[in-house]
């Protein structure tokens, strides 16, 4: 009993030493832990503080003493924000205005969403004819080309049809007839950069005008693609001797709304540069019909109605599709910045929620229900058209952050969708020539932003920690020096990848 009674006590004077060791080096880890977690934030502030310096070092410039810069930037690993300046301040988003609209067409469309135009006949077929008329029903797919024009034909001629008894006719009803959107500029015409608006559109409603040299005293050699019909050509130019050569002008009859394409001016005749402009055209489903009409004829299908805009007729019989699916034209939309495309997604979201004809501003709902959703509210904003073509849109950095924010966040299955469809810099769309020779170079993934006197940048850049960082920048209100405000943006950028 004695020997046990030495034993018990022997243990528990072991136990009690080994109790006060583990106390002390739980009291040492957490010591030690809390400083090292003390650390690493003094590590982390003194990093952002670093990084502000750097930025305030940039915005000090003398160029920004008439010009105003909006800067917003938050860390989406750590959930920091490191940078704010005039964030509120209401501006002109110009093209920045495409990521509201694409995120909402993903959230709104879905992923899957496929823009589809479909082609319809009446009466019947029979051996090698089409008893009847054929319908091409828009359906507000802004990627149409010539090419899919030349799909449609190759199925239409695998049915075996050589004539089409009846018209042609394009069903446009699933829009309204507004043309433009809401405060686009009357000058900007025939820049293909305000295209006019259908649910059936070809080639961004617009054509390519090339001019060439010819002999001294000829006109210069003009060629237009797609060859077609639609266009009339008015060639005032000519080719003189080298020195007497004047600036070429291309153009279209736009103050008579005429698809008419205008050329006028001299060229010197040992230039060997091409001219070339591309112009946007007036009523692009007709523009879609004469198309049509003369791949017909090429591929050796008859018919003598002539073609027009026609609603569907009740009982016609489903034909084929020609599809093309959202991520192309989110793609399309915000790493070429493509108004067209944007404007077009507004006018799907107005029609899937409420119906023929769509009205753009029933699309602009959804983009305002982002705007709730993201935790603002959108009477604070003003949204005007889904491109950002229009000065009368106002938004912040501050807002334009949060969406990035919001679908980082909030909708992961959709992140890396929106984030692929955002140009990448050095590598493509309006940022494939800038940032080449830098670290920003195939990093930052950003949608630019410009109107006249307007300069914007925001995305997202994976700094050097690893870390993802979300940013917008907006220059404002400056003359003739979009290259200077994208320089501040660029070094801006190549502050953020660098950070850590």
């Amino acid at each position: 009993m004695k020997n046990v009674e030495g034993y018990n006590f022997s243990f528990k004077k072991y136990l009690k030493s080994s109790f006060i060791k583990v106390i002390l080096f739980s009291i040492f880890f957490l010591f030690n832990n809390n400083i090292f977690s003390q650390s690493e934030t003094r590590n982390q502030k003194s990093a952002s503080s670093n990084l502000s310096l750097e930025i305030e070092t940039i915005v000090n410039d003398p160029f920004f003493d008439k010009t105003i810069i909006a800067i917003d930037i938050f860390d989406l690993t750590d959930s920091t924000s490191l940078y704010q300046k005039n964030n509120q301040l209401l501006l002109r988003p110009a093209s920045n205005m495409k990521l509201l609209t694409s995120a909402s067409a993903l959230l709104n469309l879905g992923e899957h969403y496929t823009f589809k135009t479909d082609l319809y006949h009446t009466g019947v077929i029979e051996d090698t004819i089409m008893y009847g008329d054929l319908f091409i029903v828009g359906g507000f797919d802004p990627m149409l080309m010539t090419t899919d024009i030349d799909s449609m034909i190759s199925i239409i001629k695998s049915l075996g049809i050589k004539k089409i008894s009846g018209g042609v006719y394009a069903d446009i009803s699933k829009k309204d007839s507004i043309y433009w959107g809401r405060g686009w500029m009357w000058d900007d015409n025939p820049d293909p950069g305000a295209p006019y608006l259908s649910s059936l559109n070809v080639n961004g409603n617009a054509i390519e005008v090339f001019a060439n040299t010819a002999e001294i005293d000829s006109p210069l050699i003009i060629k237009i693609n797609p060859e077609t019909k639609f266009v009339k050509v008015a060639n005032n130019s000519i080719t003189v001797d080298s020195d007497e050569s004047e600036e070429i002008l291309i153009t279209r009859d736009w103050l008579n709304n005429k698809n008419i394409i205008l050329i006028s001016g001299s060229a010197g005749k040992d230039q060997s540069h091409e001219y070339s402009s591309k112009i946007n055209l007036m009523y692009p489903e007709r523009y879609f019909l004469e198309l049509f009409k003369e791949k017909l004829a090429q591929s050796g299908i008859t018919f003598y109605k002539p073609v027009d805009v026609k609603n569907l007729e009740k009982n016609s019989v489903y034909l084929t599709s020609i599809y093309h699916s959202i991520d192309t034209v989110l793609s399309f939309v915000n790493k070429d910045s493509d108004n067209l495309s944007a404007e077009m997604l507004i006018y799907a979201m107005a029609y899937k929620d409420s119906g023929a004809p769509a009205v753009a501003d029933d699309g602009l709902a959804a983009v305002k229900r982002l705007i709730d959703s993201v935790g603002f509210n959108s009477n604070d904003y003003s949204i005007a058209d889904g491109s950002g073509v229009s000065h009368y849109n106002l938004l912040n950095a501050e807002l334009i952050l949060a969406t990035l924010k919001y679908m980082y966040y909030d909708h992961k299955s959709l992140f890396n969708l929106f984030y692929n469809s955002l140009a990448v810099a050095g590598v493509d769309g309006t940022l494939k020539n800038r940032m080449k020779n830098t670290s920003a170079l195939n990093n930052v993934h950003a949608k630019t932003g410009t109107l006249n006197g307007v300069s914007n940048l925001s995305g997202y850049v994976t700094a050097k920690n690893g870390h993802l960082l979300a940013f917008s920048i907006l220059i404002q209100n400056y003359v003739d020096q979009s290259s200077r405000a994208r320089n501040f943006q660029n070094k801006i950028c190549e502050l953020l990848v660098e950070f850590e």
